[in-house]
């Protein structure tokens, strides 16, 4: 992963409502969590919830797949273990004999 495409998405969920979608998305598993589900769990307007979703979809957190007649919103897994191996890659690099990077995850 590019520090850039780090950044970008450190900065989506850098947001607080952001940060709660992802998380919700997060615990769903798998199988993703409707639009008007995740909008009732949250207790946010339509509108601010669909903003902050595209955000999200922006930066491959998050994809979004219409079932039928229902938004069902996911989080992407792989991407969100692509950041944190990233953050964890250069834990302690420049100490000698340091494990930390095998111990942060």
């Amino acid at each position: 992963m590019k520090i850039a495409e780090a950044a970008a998405r450190l900065e989506a969920l850098g947001n607080q409502t952001r940060l709660q979608i992802y998380r919700a998305l997060v615990r769903a598993g798998h199988s993703g969590m409707p639009v008007g589900r995740l909008q009732e769990k949250l207790k946010i307007p339509a509108s601010t919830l669909s903003h902050h979703i595209k955000s999200l979809v922006a930066v491959g957190l998050v994809s979004q797949v219409r079932e039928s007649t229902t938004l069902v919103c996911h989080a992407n897994f792989d991407a969100m273990r692509g950041l944190v191996d990233f953050l964890a890659a250069e834990c302690c690099a420049d100490e000698v004999g340091c494990k930390g990077a095998q111990t942060a995850a």
